[in-house]
Formats: C-alpha cells, structure tokens, sequence
C-alpha cells in the first residue's frame, strides 16, 4: 500500500467517524423524521467505508453471500444509505408541498 492509498484510507476513516460521532451526538436532540433519515443515512454510509476498508484488506466474509457474482453487502449498504437518503428527501418535498 502506497502513502496514497493511506491518505484515503485515513480520510476517509476521519471524516466519515466525524460525521458518524455528530450525527449519533445530535440524534437524541431530533424528532424530525427527514433528519432521522438522514442521520441513519449517515451511519450507514460510515458502515460502507469501514466495509469497503476491511474488503481491501481481505478481512470481509463478502464469499459466505453473493447475488450472482455481487457480494450482498456490497450490493446492499450503497443502495440501503442512498434508500435512507431519498427518503429523507421525499419527506422534506412532501412537508414542503402542504406548505404552499
């Protein structure tokens, strides 16, 4: 592994637990179904980071379940943050087409 490899991998360990550490901090305080979302989102976002990280080191048991030749987890926690994220999307439009 190169310096520029552990750059990203550093950096993206970093933000993403930065990210993860207030979304989880600021939870409690939200009673706001879109920011839930978002901050589940959120979490699971840092799941696929540290995922992807294991897989490139070896350490993912990604052979025990596959969909064809996709491993389900990395077919799943993509589409289950992006899921999470519309969402919240979807509950924000829909708030703000009562309003007006």
């Amino acid at each position: 592994m190169d310096a520029g490899q552990t750059l990203l991998i550093s950096s993206q360990l970093i933000f993403g637990a930065a990210a993860t550490f207030l979304a989880i901090f600021l939870w409690p305080r939200i009673r706001d179904a879109a920011w839930m979302l978002i901050i589940i989102g959120t979490i699971v976002a840092y799941i696929e980071i540290v995922y992807t990280i294991l897989k490139l080191f070896g350490i993912s048991g990604e052979d025990f379940f596959k969909i064809g030749s996709v491993p389900l987890f990395s077919f799943i926690l993509p589409s289950l943050r992006m899921i999470f994220f519309i969402a919240a999307f979807a509950v924000m439009v829909k708030r703000q087409s009562r309003q007006n």
